[in-house]
Parts: C-alpha cells; sequence; structure tokens
C-alpha cells in the first residue's frame, strides 16, 4: 500500500472515530519539550515557570524534574514539594499519539484545570495518594480525563497493557485502550482500575447514580469507561 492511501486511510479512521466518541481518554505521555515553558506549582503555593532540563523517572512514575527559570536559577523538585504542574509535549509524541485524543472541546465546564493550556498541548500532573498493592504513595500522576474530572480523576496507569490495535502496512492508525487506570472519586486514595475487574465493580463504582446503572449495566463495555464516567460527571447529582 502506498503513502498516500495510508494517509487517506488514517483521515478516514481520524474522522470516524471523532464522529463515534463525543469523548475520549488521552494518552500517557512520557516525553516532553524542553523547549517550551513548563508550569509549576509548589505546595508552598510558589509558582514556577521555567524550561525542563530533565526528568528522571521510577518505575514509570516522574521522581524528579529539573527546570531553569527566565532569570537562569535552577530547580531540582521532588514530587513531595509539587502540588500541580503543566507540562508541554514533545511535537512527535503530541503528532504520534493525536488520533487517541478525541477530546469535546465544548465540555470543559466540568472540570478544574486551565482549559486554554492543556488545549496548546500540555499535560496535567497533580500529587496524588495512591494505592500501590498494600501501600499508600504520594506520587505525581497524569490526569488523562482533563476536560471531565470534576468528580472522578482517571490517572494514566504507566504499565497499563493495551487492547488490540488496527494497523495498516506497519502503520498504527487507530490504538487500542489501556487495560487499566488508576482512578480517585473525590478526596479518596486512587486505585488501580483493571478491565477484568470492571463489570463486577460497576454498580458499585456508580451506587449513587441509580440511572447511570440502569443504561449501561446490562451492556458494558470496557472501551466506554471515559463514556460512563463523563455521564456520571454530567447527569449524576
Amino acid at each position: 500500500m502506498n503513502l498516500q492511501k495510508v494517509i487517506i486511510l488514517f483521515l478516514c479512521t481520524f474522522c470516524f472515530q471523532i464522529a463515534g466518541f463525543s469523548q475520549q481518554l488521552s494518552p500517557g505521555f512520557h516525553m516532553f519539550s524542553k523547549k517550551k515553558v513548563s508550569y509549576i506549582t509548589l505546595k508552598n503555593g510558589k509558582q514556577l515557570e521555567g524550561k525542563i532540563k530533565d526528568l528522571d523517572y521510577k518505575k514509570g512514575l516522574i521522581k524528579a524534574i529539573k527546570i531553569k527559570d527566565a532569570k537562569g536559577k535552577k530547580h531540582d523538585l521532588k514530587p513531595e514539594e509539587i502540588k500541580e504542574m503543566y507540562l508541554p509535549t514533545s511535537g512527535f509524541e503530541k503528532f504520534a499519539k493525536a488520533l487517541d485524543f478525541m477530546n469535546d472541546a465544548t465540555k470543559w465546564e466540568n472540570t478544574d484545570l486551565e482549559q486554554d493550556i492543556i488545549q496548546k498541548g500540555y499535560v496535567f500532573f497533580e500529587q496524588a495518594e495512591v494505592q500501590i498493592k498494600k501501600k499508600k504513595r504520594t506520587l505525581m500522576m497524569q490526569i488523562v480525563n482533563p476536560s471531565f474530572c470534576s468528580k472522578v480523576r482517571i490517572y494514566h496507569d504507566p504499565f497499563a497493557k493495551e487492547t488490540a490495535s488496527l494497523g495498516v502496512a506497519g502503520i498504527k492508525v487507530a490504538g487500542g485502550i489501556d487495560k487499566s487506570y488508576y482512578v480517585k472519586r473525590g478526596n479518596e486514595t486512587a486505585y488501580r482500575l483493571k478491565k477484568k475487574d470492571y463489570k463486577e465493580g460497576f454498580e458499585s463504582f456508580f451506587k449513587d447514580c441509580s440511572n447511570l446503572v440502569d443504561k449501561y449495566g446490562k451492556d458494558l463495555k470496557w472501551s466506554e469507561f471515559a463514556t460512563h464516567v463523563f455521564d456520571y460527571t454530567n447527569d449524576c447529582d
């Protein structure tokens, strides 16, 4: 298959997915631009703006970040010092994952995030308490439902496996979805939610919204998890 046909199929798939999904989850990002400014709010309320000099990871999660501000001062930060941050995605990774992020920009009233920053290609991280097996840890977690996260935070799981994806001529044109996420309701501790456990835990997770349980409970699909959270955010008190 020549390149022109691949591009046409890519665009057709892109348009089909936009028509079929009014809300989706952002992909998890691991590469960030060192040329654009990052915005960081510390736990003490201080706000920093600067360009990334280095990022260190441990088990797929950020364990340290170094930035240089406009005055040339370097800041070495640990997750426990940071309240939240907006990091600019790298151009290559942003392009490679653009097809996966079908975000409905008309629904941004149900979020406390800075939509104008995210729409410029930024990813939002916040400090969260997360249940990791039997221990609770304080980590920097990426929110993947930034446009409808006022009631339920869905965080990227760096070790999540993916469902099947569509490829053409060796090029991935439609990705699978992650088989697990970390989720947080209100001020509760975030925990890992797996595809295999979703049907069993669906009614308990949305127990305060009987209409949602009645609507989706009989034909439950993990691929519609984002839709379930979206509807819960907009339609349930």
